[in-house]
């Protein structure tokens, strides 16, 4: 390539939003953009840096998609937050829009068109890149009424497989039905542009919650269990019909089961499933953080302690009144709570016990990561949804009510299926 050793030091030092319009420059800067050597480099450079991202509010709701967004990073340099991108649904003609799954980088949106249309599209927001993916063809005139109900496909998943650090494919699942010991799977893959259909065997006594929405991580889908005590996972690219599920059991389904203050859920960080909960004993008030280190079903096994702390300079400050949220996508140090009585989101590090607090009538202010936080009706839509924090409906299904959009270390364009 004939390009000066120090256009590519340059190059190589600018943010990502600024390297995908150098592509457009010419053919030798495009070639070097996208050669692994550069994508390499450049990775290595930004490896402790934060990157931009989003946390999406997973209910049908009409206020908006991205609740917090955390921008100005130095790896992609985005002037707002990467939430905002969405936009382009907003100005179409629609009824309802939701946001069914966020997995690395991708977007599997829900729409109904002004005619009462279904629609799904899987993007890439950043660029601008979606495309509508076609619904199976045996779906019945009955499965799309419901469908336009929201009684069917609540627990649609989004899968990827990753190739240096780059998605360069995707699977869209339907819970087509559930009964006995059995699981109906549609998949639609963008390396065929086609449906399969897959029955798998998942284990006994487990009933199917079908309004529970799944965390897509490593190709792997997962659901929260009838079992209040565990949730159950299955490897959509390498799980095969017979032995593909499991059940795995959260570390304080025995003797802290009573002490937990809140319900069940569970979030991604760092690239593993973490499960976080606060205990009370002898008037202790306290947060515990674990991390899933194997799929099996003794806790045990299957978990790793992360985090004991206390919570009393925290309680003190802000109030008892709070929820979890998520943890830091890219950071297990750092969790996110709302406060109810302070009506603003903490931000909680783990390690140091530092905390803030900010709130949405605010100015943009950095946050713990150095990005820029900025808040999007978020107060309104955690007060409509607060009380699914409660134990005392712990006999009904946790539901995904946030989700985190983590925007990618490299740029990636939305792998697109086979012309038909």
């Amino acid at each position: 390539m004939n390009i000066p050793e120090v256009a590519f030091v340059v190059l190589v030092r600018l943010p990502l939003k600024s390297i995908a319009r150098f592509r457009s420059v010419s053919k030798e800067w495009k070639d070097l953009i996208d050669s692994d050597f550069f994508r390499d480099h450049f990775i290595s450079r930004n490896s402790s840096s934060s990157i931009s991202w989003s946390i999406i509010q997973m209910q049908p709701h009409k206020l908006t998609l991205e609740i917090v967004g955390h921008h100005g990073c130095k790896t992609w340099g985005l002037a707002r937050s990467p939430g905002s991108f969405m936009s382009f649904f907003v100005e179409r003609a629609i009824n309802k829009i939701q946001v069914m799954a966020c997995t690395d980088g991708l977007v599997l949106v829900y729409l109904e068109a002004a005619d009462d249309t279904p629609m799904y599209y899987v993007g890439n927001p950043l660029f601008q890149e979606w495309f509508q993916v076609p619904l199976p063809p045996f779906l019945s005139l009955e499965v799309l009424e419901r469908i336009r109900l929201h009684e069917r496909f609540s627990d649609t998943g989004l899968v990827t497989k990753m190739r240096s650090g780059i998605v360069v494919s995707y699977k869209v699942v339907f819970v087509m039905r559930h009964s006995g010991t059995k699981v109906g799977f549609a998949i639609y893959s963008s390396d065929t542009g086609k449906w399969e259909n897959r029955n798998v065997t998942y284990p006994r006594n487990h009933c199917w919650f079908g309004q529970c929405k799944s965390i897509a991580l490593n190709g792997i889908l997962h659901w929260l269990s009838s079992l209040n005590s565990s949730f159950m996972a299955y490897d959509i690219y390498g799980g095969n019909v017979d032995d593909g599920f499991r059940n795995i059991s959260f570390p304080d389904s025995g003797k802290d089961d009573v002490l937990r203050r809140f319900r069940r859920t569970f979030t991604t960080s760092e690239g593993s499933i973490v499960y976080f909960n606060e205990y009370c004993e002898n008037e202790n008030r306290t947060l515990r953080v674990w991390r899933l280190v194997k799929y099996t079903d003794g806790p045990e096994e299957a978990w790793q302690l992360l985090w004991e702390v206390s919570l009393v300079s925290m309680i003190e400050s802000l109030g008892i009144d709070y929820f979890p949220v998520v943890m830091h996508p890219l950071n297990s140090e750092i969790i996110y709570l709302w406060c109810m009585e302070k009506k603003g989101m903490a931000l909680f590090n783990l390690r140091t016990l530092a905390f803030s607090l900010h709130k949405e009538n605010e100015d943009d202010s950095k946050c713990m990561d150095g990005c820029v936080l900025s808040f999007n009706m978020c107060s309104e839509y955690v007060e409509n949804i607060c009380g699914y924090f409660s134990p005392r409906f712990s006999c009904v299904p946790n539901p995904l009510l946030f989700s985190q959009y983590v925007l990618p270390r490299w740029l990636q364009w939305l792998p697109r299926p086979p012309p038909t």
